[in-house]
């Protein structure tokens, strides 16, 4: 099929929504494995995952990168209940 130019395909994945319904579900999330998944059944080429960015998740970041994902950190809010 020379000549024959694939379409990029992309995928946009909000971390935080993936991340609770794995856990809901009881699962924990392999993210190599899932990115192979991505690329193997639905012929994903970028996979976005958009993240909240805090600094003691650098290796968690680094990680995520070697997976193959592109990150797209988001600004995040902390929340105190009581002083906590």
């Amino acid at each position: 099929m020379s000549g024959v130019k694939h379409k990029q395909v992309y995928a946009f994945i909000d971390s935080q929504n993936l991340n609770l319904g794995v856990r809901d579900a009881g699962w924990k999330l392999d993210f190599v494995k899932f990115r192979k998944f991505l690329s193997d059944t639905y012929r994903i080429d970028q996979a976005y995952l958009f993240i909240g960015q805090m600094p003691e998740n650098q290796l968690l970041y680094h990680y995520l990168q070697r997976a193959g994902f592109t990150l797209i950190f988001k600004p995040t809010q902390h929340y105190f209940k009581d002083g906590k």
